[in-house]
């Protein structure tokens, strides 16, 4: 067989998958980028403007405001998700009798309707009858409004008045940061006991004789070799983060977003304008910003954090 027809075979073989990508992902994002350019409504193209959409973008409150939720969302949701997932990892890995039952159990968030589960949580952070609110109460804590209260969480707890970067993300905002936690803790956990399983015993056995305490080799074994896993997760988790959409929709408002644009994040405003105004330039606009940010961020993540990855053992 010639080297043409070996490169021909593979490529022929995915060339299904290639279409299925080149039609529903880079084409859109290639006509997004052109759509950026053009006032371009409901009726379809208005005619070009060049940079004007990027420059309203710019010095649009909302826009700034949205992507500053959508960063408290991120380093909020982010790491408690990673540090929760992985305690839960740990203890399943110790040896846990029907892990395969701990293994559905965690994992029925992350396949269950996101909007269905947003319903769910709205019920609990209800003011008058959430189950939250009720467990406040019998530890003697004042109710709270969860997804009314528009102050920074900051705000609340030392109860003065701070700038809008120091007050923190709202209550209703770290409302919706805690239900994203506990949706992502079910793929998280199952990824990090992954790892954890080719962790080889021997290394814990030459900690234990060297004297190690279980704290020592947590940090001196576990840590170093669960770093592919770790940088994974926290990769994936960070742009699963960067997408939050439905809560938003679900639990918030009248109207969505709300209150006083507290949790107003970038997806939701992109579809906002672009959906619910028909300003499709203008939304187009918005999603390649994000785009080059989400980017961005992946970039930066592989360039600097991998750097501390240990992929031999």
């Amino acid at each position: 067989m010639s080297r043409k027809t070996n490169w021909l075979y593979p490529l022929l073989l995915l060339s299904p998958a290639l279409a299925i990508l080149l039609v529903f992902k880079v084409l859109p994002i290639i006509l997004a980028f052109r759509f950026s350019f053009y006032e371009w409504g409901i009726a379809g193209e208005k005619g070009f403007v060049g940079l004007y959409n990027y420059y309203v973008l710019l010095q649009d409150p909302l826009f700034w405001r949205s992507m500053l939720n959508t960063f408290y969302y991120v380093l909020f949701t982010v790491p408690l998700a990673i540090i929760i997932s992985l305690f839960f990892a740990i203890l399943l890995n110790k040896g846990v009798k029907a892990l395969g039952t701990f293994r559905t159990i965690y994992y029925l968030p992350v396949v269950t309707s996101i909007v269905a589960v947003s319903v769910v949580w709205k019920w609990l952070y209800d003011p008058s009858r959430g189950l939250f609110n009720y467990l406040l109460e019998l530890i003697g804590m004042h109710p709270l409004r969860w997804l009314e209260e528009p102050r920074g969480i900051f705000e609340l707890i030392f109860g003065i008045k701070l700038p809008l970067l120091l007050k923190g993300p709202s209550l209703a905002l770290f409302s919706l940061s805690l239900l994203g936690v506990w949706r992502s803790i079910g793929y998280n956990v199952i990824i990090f006991l992954a790892g954890l399983k080719n962790i080889p015993p021997v290394y814990y056995d030459a900690a234990r004789v060297d004297g190690a305490t279980p704290w020592q080799a947590f940090k001196n074994v576990t840590l170093p070799l669960l770093s592919p896993t770790t940088f994974y997760v926290t990769i994936m988790t960070t742009i699963s983060s960067f997408k939050m959409f439905a809560p938003v929709w679900t639990m918030t408002g009248p109207p969505p977003g709300g209150p006083l644009h507290s949790t107003m994040v970038i997806i939701y405003y992109l579809f906002q304008r672009g959906f619910e105004e028909y300003e499709v330039g203008y939304g187009s606009a918005i999603a390649f910003v994000f785009f080059l940010l989400i980017l961005v961020i992946t970039i930066f993540q592989k360039k600097y954090s991998e750097k501390r990855v240990h992929y031999e053992i």
